[in-house]
């Protein structure tokens, strides 16, 4: 229901101007405390994710509608949180004077126009949006940001027990299959009896048993994506390949180029450089993978659990 509001009024919205805008900016979502949560602010907040949507989801509406929903339930519960955040900071006495503002906005422009103001002030305008909310915004920003980082963030410690113990854990998510260290050289067909590309193919495997470099061979004749670094495909596992290509590759010895393989579509070569067996990747090539994922997950279970306390000290209502 709530999605069905608000897509209305982004609809009208794009085709209305003055007072019409005006009066549907006053539709309310939620309140904190006494600063109120519009439809304008929440669709502003999400536009450009629903227009991503809007473009990958184009002939799934079913799918569009749940991704929107989720989309708008999220952008409103996080204007919800700086709200709430905004409050704490004032509840706290903290001051940012708003000398120090004027120079994050000088730094949005510079950082994102060049310092050409013009452009700017037009952007803001084809946007909807003023000097004056564009400023705020960034204010807003600024102090959610610097709450979070003195809230969660400094509070995060990742040990390395920790670490060892997710590890463990998760050992299958670190599985890593038989992989080959590839060159491949592809010549493609201008249809499936072409005999050209085959012959080709022919040649440059001749020469090639005669000493001719692969990657060489690969960076002049073939029509792969990787001609310009000599067919390099890099460890790859049979999933990467296509059936033929993979039992082709995986049956050859370091050091050994496979015969033509044709397929409908191209003739390839390959050269298999190295092996490696499947195996579990070791703890000390994941930990900073591994210290990430800990992080954003304390992250997040911190940042809940302060919104949780700031939510039982400030007053919050939805309208939906």
């Amino acid at each position: 229901m709530r999605f069905a509001r608000l897509i209305s009024v982004l609809a009208l919205a794009l085709a209305c101007r003055g007072a019409a805008r005006a009066e549907l900016a006053d539709g309310i979502e939620a309140v904190v405390n006494n600063s109120v949560i519009t439809y304008e602010q929440v669709r502003q907040f999400a536009a450009p994710e629903i227009a991503n949507l809007q473009q990958q989801y184009a002939g799934q509406p079913d799918v569009l509608d749940q991704k929107l929903n989720q989309i708008i339930t999220n952008a409103l519960e996080m204007l919800v949180d700086r709200q709430l955040i905004l409050h704490d900071f004032d509840v706290q006495g903290y001051k940012l004077p708003d000398s120090y503002v004027d120079e994050l906005v000088q730094d949005r422009i510079r950082e994102r126009y060049g310092n050409d103001r013009v452009t700017f002030l037009k952007t803001l305008q084809a946007q909807g949006q003023t000097f004056e909310e564009f400023r705020q915004q960034l204010r807003d920003q600024f102090i959610e940001e610097q709450m979070t980082l003195k809230n969660v963030s400094h509070q995060v410690i990742i040990s390395p027990y920790k670490v060892e113990t997710y590890y463990q854990a998760h050992t299958n998510d670190y599985a890593v299959e038989d992989q080959v260290k590839l060159r491949m050289i592809v010549l493609n067909k201008s249809s499936p009896d072409d005999p050209d590309a085959r012959r080709m193919a022919t040649e440059i495997r001749s020469q090639i048993q005669h000493g001719a470099s692969f990657s060489q061979m690969a960076s002049v004749y073939s029509q792969g994506s990787q001609k310009a670094e000599g067919g390099d495909w890099g460890w790859v596992g049979r999933s990467v390949l296509r059936k033929a290509l993979a039992d082709a590759a995986f049956a050859l010895k370091p050091g050994q180029v496979s015969d033509v393989i044709e397929t409908p579509q191209a003739c390839y070569l390959m050269l298999v450089e190295k092996t490696h067996p499947a195996h579990i990747k070791p703890l000390n090539e994941v930990r900073g993978d591994i210290e990430a994922t800990l992080r954003a997950q304390e992250q997040e279970r911190l940042r809940s659990q302060w919104m949780a306390e700031l939510k039982k000290k400030t007053f919050v209502r939805y309208f939906y």
